[in-house]
């Protein structure tokens, strides 16, 4: 990686200049949204770097984005920005998989320190196959098909049983397993079955 990119996400102009100025002046690049809206639609093809996602903001909250976010498969890592008194709000959101929350107005190291995990997070993701919320943000962007074909793939079943199961044709099991390996990023079965124990996919 050669600059660092972090996506503010803030309705607020005042936090998006401060954040901006104090990130760009520490070495990052940055890229500002003024609502989760707006960074939604550009989502799937943004540049992959660390969100900084506020909280409370107008049509859709923080936690709804970060939902969002989990469903379509953008596995970027995410740092919380609360307001004060938000606990309930925060750790939600953790167990949503961000990676920290910070209050507002937060400290600069603060923000560092979180960022530098987020990162650490990102950067090993080629590794982290087997990392429990990577796997199930993947595991969210399959459709509700996709997902049954993967839980028969999870019991060790073949096409044809599958397709039985279902009651479809093995082709079309074949054409879902094919959406599966695209979208979970796996050339092989046992990657894609990776991602699923990981994400407690049962069969």
């Amino acid at each position: 990686m050669d600059k660092r990119l972090i996506h503010i996400v803030d309705d607020e102009d005042a936090i998006r200049r401060s954040a901006g100025f104090m990130l760009r002046t520490s070495g990052f690049d940055v890229k500002t949204h003024e609502s989760g809206v707006a960074f939604l639609r550009e989502a799937k093809t943004a540049e992959p770097g660390c969100i900084l996602l506020d909280i409370r903001m107008p049509e859709m909250d923080g936690l709804e984005v970060q939902r969002e976010l989990n469903t379509r498969g953008v596995a970027m890592p995410v740092i919380v920005l609360t307001g004060h008194g938000d606990i309930s709000i925060a750790v939600q959101a953790m167990k949503n998989g961000a990676v920290d929350f910070l209050e507002k107005p937060f400290e600069k190291a603060h923000l560092l320190e979180a960022i530098e995990r987020a990162f650490e997070r990102l950067e090993k993701r080629e590794d982290s196959l087997s990392s429990e919320h990577e796997a199930s943000v993947r595991i969210a962007a399959l459709t509700p098909r996709e997902q049954d074909v993967l839980r028969g793939l999870v019991r060790g079943h073949p096409n044809k049983t599958i397709a039985y199961d279902l009651g479809i044709s093995p082709r079309t099991v074949e054409v879902h397993r094919a959406n599966c390996m695209t979208k979970l990023e796996v050339r092989s079965l046992s990657e894609a079955l990776r991602i699923a124990f990981a994400a407690g996919l049962a069969g």
